[in-house]
């Protein structure tokens, strides 16, 4: 015996009501591509007394039918469900969440005498037979209407308009949804929570605070280049990301503004990307050229931005890379540097912090671009940090993205709480610093300290695997001898050119020639301490600090005025730094030897590294 359907649930929905869980069969599908984007599936379905062939199935159950759960005649419960009204009276279902009651092949007919149903009018036309699918390759049908251009006749426009479904009692919109969370199609004024936003809606608008807001990037790939910008509202539902692109850049990045409210519509929603933000949503928008943002002057009690902090010393407790809140004071702040990108081979400014908290333990978090610039922390102010990335480089550290959020001594409970604790006690305390064996991290004193001597005697460094050390060491001697190569001239390449003699240069990776080139440095240091020495070899932003000048400044001197060029390597000479570093065994001339390489060189905080020298003279007593 075929299951009961839910008779007349079809006529229900479509006037806007919501019926609880019908039980309706599916009399036919039909796969629509979707370019780039997910396959849709269109249904023709039936309640035994009404059909309907403006019915898709939500992209998330698509395996449903590429698994063959469900096919032609299956019945189904649908247990949450979206109507919405798509042009004119156009209403389309799509179905969220279904569960296959009987599948078709075991229906095996077609269940009661079903009418194709029409808003407004009696239906009477009979439903093709099992076999033939209402939804064809032709004009598609809404509302019996062809959607082919005979329809855009005076008549037929008249005909589609005039036939508004009932609204519900008591609701003020021209869809609902069932099973979860979600208010009416919203007309021009009606607020809509973002925590009720999917994108199967056509209509809404939101009423949010920008609680986060990116400054602009600038993306360039096989496709093009361009720029963006990333903002955060927040309602008292929930919070969503949005991104706009090129020319929403300049329409809105001036318009939005922290803390103010603003009215957002006509945004595009789709399913959102956690690996660029931590916004507990499942979708995100993206602003396109018919979106609207308006300034929002009512009175509203909006939530401000929220925080979900984790203390320092559970930093452990977290996966590499996650997105995660922090608050703590800046306990040593250090000078600006640069390191050149992986991919951009651009160069790039950071200052690195040390920030503590009354947990005891502190960890390195790394400023980069405009923040690293603009930061003063010489008065050890208190930070927030929404959605700084987690790295397990030396023991744990983090960095600040740009989607992330930073606050400088922000007006929230624990930061004072904080300020009255360092100011009485924090302080004057001695601070754990997150380590492990294969790196070094903090900003102030790093870790997994090592003597030269002790490089070499405990084989740190392997032929498989990289060892990373700190060490306070003495520069001794630097070889002018091929310090320096005329590098390609663009900012993304640093390959050396070769000279073709006619004042061209060529680089081979770009396939071009230049009439210009830029210097970079490639400087081996013999360096020292109390216990013995070792050579290593500075890349630019090292070699650029032992030598205090800037590569290109050097080879105008190399060219120009060779006396000033062997000046700068003298006065290099015998200066001390806290060289991180980089050790690996390799093969040269049949014979094993330790490869090291200078991560970094910074000038030493006298005050925090004779803390170090008290903590290890703490240790050898007892």
């Amino acid at each position: 015996m075929p299951p009961q359907l839910s008779s007349g649930s079809i006529e229900e929905i479509i006037a806007g009501n919501t019926p609880d869980s019908p039980i309706l069969q599916i009399m036919s599908s039909k796969k629509i591509s979707a370019g780039g984007g997910a396959d849709r599936y269109r249904l023709l379905l039936s309640d035994g007394k009404h059909s309907y062939s403006h019915a898709m199935l939500a992209t998330q159950l698509n395996e449903l039918m590429e698994q063959n759960e469900i096919d032609n005649l299956s019945v189904v419960q649908v247990n949450k469900y979206l109507c919405n009204t798509l042009q004119g009276d156009r209403r389309v279902m799509i179905l969220l969440d279904v569960k296959v009651v009987k599948k078709g092949s075991e229906v095996g007919e077609r269940i009661g005498n079903p009418v194709p149903f029409k808003p407004g009018q009696e239906n009477t036309a009979p439903v093709p037979p099992n076999g033939q699918s209402a939804v064809s390759n032709g004009p598609a049908q809404v509302n019996g209407v062809s959607n082919s251009s005979s329809a855009k006749s005076p008549y037929n426009r008249a005909q589609t308009t005039n036939r508004s479904p009932q609204k519900p009692s008591g609701g003020a919109g021209n869809y609902s949804i069932r099973g979860g969370a979600g208010p009416s199609t919203p007309g021009s004024s009606r607020v809509h929570t973002i925590a009720s936003l999917t994108p199967y809606q056509n209509r809404w608008r939101i009423r949010a605070r920008v609680t986060q807001k990116s400054g602009i990037r600038t993306w360039s790939n096989s496709r093009g280049e361009g720029k963006l910008f990333s903002v955060n509202f927040l309602d008292e539902s929930g919070e969503i990301r949005a991104t706009g692109f090129n020319e929403a850049v300049d329409r809105f990045y001036e318009l939005l503004e922290v803390n103010k409210v603003f009215f957002v519509s006509r945004a595009t929603l789709k399913t959102a990307n956690k690996q660029y933000s931590n916004v507990q949503n499942d979708y995100e928008m993206t602003f396109n050229p018919d979106s609207q943002i308006e300034i929002c002057n009512e009175e509203c009690d909006l939530p401000t931005m929220t925080f979900e902090f984790v203390k320092i010393n559970e930093l452990d407790k977290h996966q590499s890379n996650a997105l995660i809140d922090i608050v703590g004071v800046v306990k040593v702040c250090q000078d600006l540097s640069t390191v050149v990108g992986r991919q951009s081979q651009k160069e790039i400014t950071k200052r690195d912090l040390q920030i503590v908290d009354q947990s005891g333990m502190g960890v390195n978090l790394t400023l980069w671009g405009n923040d690293a610039q603009a930061f003063d922390g010489s008065a050890s102010p208190v930070i927030a940090v929404k959605g700084a990335r987690l790295s397990d480089y030396g023991g744990r550290s983090l960095s600040v993205l740009a989607s992330s959020q930073l606050i400088v001594n922000p007006d929230i409970r624990e930061a004072h709480m904080l300020r009255g604790w360092f100011d009485r006690d924090g302080q004057s305390m001695d601070f754990d610093s997150y380590r492990n064996e294969g790196g070094s991290g903090g900003a102030g004193m790093a870790t997994n300290w090592k003597t030269f001597q002790q490089v070499k005697s405990d084989n740190i460094a392997s032929m498989d695997k990289a060892d990373y050390f700190t060490s306070k060491g003495t520069v001794v001697f630097l070889k002018k001898d091929n310090c320096m190569y005329k590098a390609c001239p663009t900012e993304q390449c640093n390959k050396k050119l070769v000279d073709q003699g006619n004042g061209l240069y060529r680089c081979e990776k770009c396939a071009r020639e230049f009439p210009n080139y830029k210097w970079r440095m490639i400087l081996n240091a013999n360096l020292a301490d109390y216990s013995d020495n070792q050579w290593a070899t500075c890349f630019q932003d090292s070699a650029e600090v032992l030598l205090s000048v800037k590569a290109d400044e050097l080879g105008s001197l190399r060219d120009s005025n060779e006396a000033s060029f062997d000046q700068v390597f003298q006065d290099a000479l015998f200066k001390s730094y806290i060289f991180k570093f980089r050790a690996k065994m390799e093969m040269y001339n049949d014979e094993q030897r330790l490869k090291t390489v200078c991560m970094s060189a910074t000038p030493i905080d006298w005050t925090e590294y004779g803390k170090r020298l008290v903590d290890e003279i703490n240790k050898l007593t007892g």
